[in-house]
């Protein structure tokens, strides 16, 4: 399959300190792929660097076949990738219906683009509380909203940093659903999460991410059969 997202050798450093030591990884059209890893591997800085927020210093990102390795920030969004970041980041003295329109546009002309109905229907709870800021939600909510702000971008790429990180377990029930209908309408998700069970369940493929380096990919299969080896590198 040809590669929507590709990342090859990708070096990242904060400040004089060298954070990322060769990720790669690739997302087809229409795959679902997680990045996992204990904590402090390396899975955030990644994504800051796909998304521009960080400048990788070697290394190459491409998407839809354009290098976007030194672009920033607002032109890779443009581009496709709609992100749902770490702590969610709300706007918090914006209502529900605020914040989802904020950001919202179809620059890609899709044909079945992403509306404040669709994200509803989605998510009912968001409808309910429509008129509430973001400060007021819960951290179910506040994660549901990011989701529905990152697709009302109408996105090719969906990446999730910590899907469900702190969330109770009804939300997070709630969440893998979600992704697991997203799944079903085509779009491609790049999840960094903790939660094998759902994980294995949803993904095409798997990247293992160890002390800034990927150290293993494949399949759900492959992954459980090599889960005992990877124990370590998985924290699990």
């Amino acid at each position: 399959m040809t590669a929507l997202l590709q990342i090859d050798e990708l070096q990242t450093f904060y400040g004089d300190a060298q954070a990322l030591f060769g990720v790669g990884l690739s997302v087809a059209e229409g795959e679902f792929v997680t990045m996992i890893g204990r904590n402090g591997m390396g899975k955030t800085t990644t994504v800051r660097s796909i998304m521009g927020i960080l400048m990788p210093r070697a290394g190459r990102i491409t998407f839809a076949g354009q290098d976007i390795t030194r672009l920033a920030s607002h032109q890779i969004a443009r581009l496709g990738i709609g992100l749902v970041p770490e702590q969610r980041q709300v706007f918090p003295n914006l209502t529900v219906y605020e914040n989802l329109v904020a950001t919202a546009h179809n620059r890609l002309g899709r044909k079945d683009p992403w509306t404040l109905e669709r994200v509803y229907r989605l998510f009912p709870r968001l409808q309910e509380r429509v008129g509430n800021l973001g400060l007021n939600l819960s951290g179910g909510e506040q994660q549901m909203l990011a989701i529905g702000r990152a697709l009302m971008t109408n996105p090719r790429l969906l990446v999730l940093d910590e899907a469900t990180e702190g969330l109770a377990p009804l939300v997070r029930a709630e969440i893998w659903h979600c992704l697991e209908s997203l799944k079903q309408t085509g779009i491609s998700v790049l999840v960094i999460d903790k939660n094998l069970g759902p994980l294995l369940r949803l993904a095409d493929t798997h990247c293992v991410v160890e002390k800034g380096r990927t150290v293993w990919t494949g399949s759900s299969d492959a992954l459980l059969a090599a889960r005992h080896e990877l124990k370590e590198s998985l924290g699990v």
